[in-house]
């Protein structure tokens, strides 16, 4: 699994321990990754995905895992991401159409 968050695209960065003595060795700085269940109201199903803390506050700020995966662009998401917004918006438009066509 790679160590990158599904929703903001947070992934490894990479930097220098400097020593006292001005030694430089490489380091990772790893994201911090939680796996996390987010509750979608379209699709009526928990849906669980590795995200760090600031991804979390994001969807919580949106509204919800399915208004932030709507206005977010695909270049941003993960593969799984972008499946689950696909699904998503499939199944608002059939709800959509479901409703105009019990009103008529």
């Amino acid at each position: 699994m790679p160590r990158k968050c599904a929703l903001t695209g947070k992934t490894v960065m990479f930097g220098n321990n400097v020593s006292h003595a001005h030694n430089k060795t490489r380091r990772k700085f790893l994201p911090n990754l939680h796996n996390v269940s987010f509750l979608s109201d379209v699709l009526q199903r928990k849906i669980q995905l590795r995200v760090t803390p600031s991804g979390i506050r994001t969807v919580e700020s949106k509204g919800g895992l399915d208004e932030y995966l709507l206005s977010t662009c695909n270049c941003k998401l993960s593969r799984r991401a972008q499946i689950l917004k696909k699904e998503i918006m499939k199944t608002k438009k059939e709800l959509n159409n479901g409703v105009e066509n019990g009103r008529q």
